[in-house]
């Protein structure tokens, strides 16, 4: 499986680790030295939902930025301003690390294209600074974009990407790089607990869902552009179903008079949907196991936990 994985991503060598946090933690420590500063979007995973995993285990120190568009899709210019390079003043953090996201999770599933990634890594490696790439979902990003995962991660020094999301696989991501990097990476997943003797059967089931699910992502896509299209009928619900690109919708439920922490407890409780609450708005994620029909009774669910108003 990891040999595949390589191929697929033209890539030196390839690593299986039990989690994607697991895997991005591994690229953090090894591009980094501790003092330094991680370049990451604001809403970017590794910075909100590892546990500051950066600062505990490689000593490192997010610097979150925002994108200039408001879209959570990095450029250039957005980072740039934040880097501390080798001819920075003594006194302040040196940029140890650029890190980037695609799909973006929080940023609704949205994308980054080649031509960004190539030229975010082209800027950030004539300044000396690795770039990693958090791609979980990047085949999903690769179908949304009519891109090949090789052609979106090339640039970048490493990535990471995830067999237990949209592939479907039941656990387990990889971390890619050079095969020195990847050495390396070995020696830090033991040390982390992520050594397994019986990996094998995952490995199996991984190798399946690598070979057999990408083909089958644009159908996760059409269910959740049906899903925000209904999503969008509701009273008091706002979402764009034109900007949903991949698997991932989220919809602001401000105006219902319900939180979304309520909005979720109800579809669980009377309709056993699960749906996850993020401040002001509702996430909502399709894949390998939700079918049209789901997203259907999905719908309904919300018409009846929003009251008799939804238009049908």
């Amino acid at each position: 499986m990891q040999e595949r994985a390589a191929e697929i991503f033209d890539k030196e060598a390839a690593l299986f680790v039990p989690t994607g946090s697991m895997g991005n933690q591994i690229a953090v420590k090894l591009h980094t030295r501790p003092g330094a500063e991680v370049v990451i979007e604001e809403r970017g995973h590794i910075y909100n939902y590892e546990m500051a995993a950066m600062s505990a285990i490689s000593g490192t120190l997010a610097r979150p930025v925002k994108s200039g568009d408001g879209t959570g899709l990095l450029e250039w210019q957005d980072i740039e301003p934040a880097i501390h390079a080798a001819d920075a003043p003594y006194y302040v953090a040196p940029t140890g690390l650029v890190a980037l996201e695609n799909s973006h999770n929080l940023a609704g599933g949205s994308c980054l294209t080649r031509k960004r990634t190539e030229e975010i890594c082209a800027r950030a490696h004539a300044l000396r600074i690795p770039v990693h790439l958090d791609g979980a979902r990047i085949f999903n990003a690769g179908v949304a974009l009519g891109e090949t995962v090789a052609a979106l991660a090339r640039p970048a020094d490493s990535v990471m990407f995830c067999l237990s999301k949209g592939l479907g696989a039941p656990v387990g991501s990889m971390l890619l790089g050079t095969l020195d990097f990847i050495a390396e990476a070995r020696r830090w997943r033991k040390l982390l607990g992520g050594g397994m003797r019986q990996v094998g059967v995952l490995a199996a089931a991984g190798l399946i869902a690598l070979e057999e699910s990408p083909p089958r992502l644009v159908v996760d896509h059409a269910n959740a552009r049906r899903l925000a299209e209904g999503a969008a009928e509701l009273p008091g619900v706002s979402v764009d179903p034109e900007a949903v690109q991949t698997n991932i919708v989220i919809f602001d439920v401000t105006r219902t008079g319900l939180s979304s922490d309520e909005i979720c407890a109800r579809l669980r409780a009377r309709h056993d949907v699960l749906a996850s609450g993020f401040g002001p708005s509702i996430r909502m994620v399709t894949h390998y196991d939700v079918s049209r029909e789901d997203i259907e009774r999905a719908l309904d669910a919300l018409r009846k936990v929003l009251g008799p108003g939804a238009k049908t």
